[in-house]
């Protein structure tokens, strides 16, 4: 029989070398040992049971001089689990083993696969991650969003609005109006975007519009690159009402009439307002419009 234990000590050792002598290869080397060792730790557990990973543990720790905690251990256990089943990418250059580390402390497999989907595509850093899981970013996202990402169906400009909208009170301010609502997002308008989703870019605030002799202001107007669209976005500090919806289909209308290009998809248009309400958007006449309440912090 295999000696489960010297293969897994030499597996970390020559990871360990691999670190100093190839440090261009330092993380498909450390994904590649983490996973053989994961799967050597499946197998051991088959013949002694679960609780040879806490004598592995103690052993490696003596034997190395090095932390190979039980947490640590049991965390190469579950992400060759995942991979080998299939329910997470293969080894990706692009993430490290401290994001895998950080993901999968999770069992729900549409979480874990959120979290890898927008650390893949948005670069994110241990640490920007680790903020993002903080925030319960997807705890945030619809339950039709996250059904999406169970089927690996194509997601829209709008499914990954978050929902509440985080908006960062930095002059704590105890009554707020709209303007004051606008200044606090376009004081950190990169963190504002982040919690709409991907691609959003800022265009102007005050976005003044001409219809007939009178000047309207769309309160945000973006740009979503990966979608090709504009997106208008307006600030209600009340509960949302059936007019808000009226008020934001105009400016939708208006910008794809006048501003737009052949090229460009049709606008969509985001309510932020202070409380939801459910049946004004499910009998409004356009579903490109969603609405989601803000939350101060």
């Amino acid at each position: 029989m295999m000696n489960y234990y010297n293969e897994i000590k030499n597996e970390l050792i020559n990871n360990e070398i691999n670190r100093r002598v190839k440090n261009y290869s330092i993380n498909k080397s450390d994904l590649n040992t983490y996973y053989n060792v994961g799967k050597m730790l499946s197998e051991a557990g088959k013949h002694y049971g679960e609780g040879i990973i806490k004598e592995y543990s103690r052993r490696l720790e003596f034997d190395l001089n090095k932390n190979y905690s039980v947490r640590l251990l049991y965390r190469m256990l579950k992400y060759y689990s995942f991979v080998s089943e299939g329910k997470v990418p293969t080894l990706s250059a692009k993430l490290s083993w401290s994001h895998y580390d950080e993901i999968l402390r999770f069992d729900d497999i549409s979480k874990i696969t959120y979290y890898i989907k927008i650390s893949e595509e948005q670069s994110l850093s241990i640490r920007q991650l680790r903020n993002r899981i903080k925030s319960n970013e997807y705890e945030r996202i619809p339950e039709s969003t996250k059904n999406k990402i169970i089927q690996k169906d194509e997601p829209d400009v709008i499914d990954f609005v978050k929902n509440p909208i985080l908006i960062k009170n930095s002059s704590k301010y105890d009554i707020v109006s709209e303007k004051v609502l606008q200044k606090l997002i376009l004081e950190d308008i990169e963190k504002f975007l982040e919690e709409l989703g991907e691609g959003f870019t800022f265009i102007k605030s005050e976005y003044p519009i001409k219809m007939d002799n009178r000047y309207n202001y769309i309160d945000l107007l973006l740009y979503n690159i990966k979608y090709k669209c504009y997106v208008v976005v307006e600030l209600k500090i009340t509960e949302l009402k059936k007019e808000h919806t009226g008020q934001i289909m105009t400016y939708m209308n208006y910008i794809d009439k006048n501003i737009k290009m052949i090229d460009d998809n049709d606008t969509v248009g985001i309510i932020i307002c202070k409380q939801d309400n459910d049946y004004v958007i499910k009998y409004c006449s356009d579903d490109r419009i969603i609405a989601r309440y803000y939350e101060l912090v």
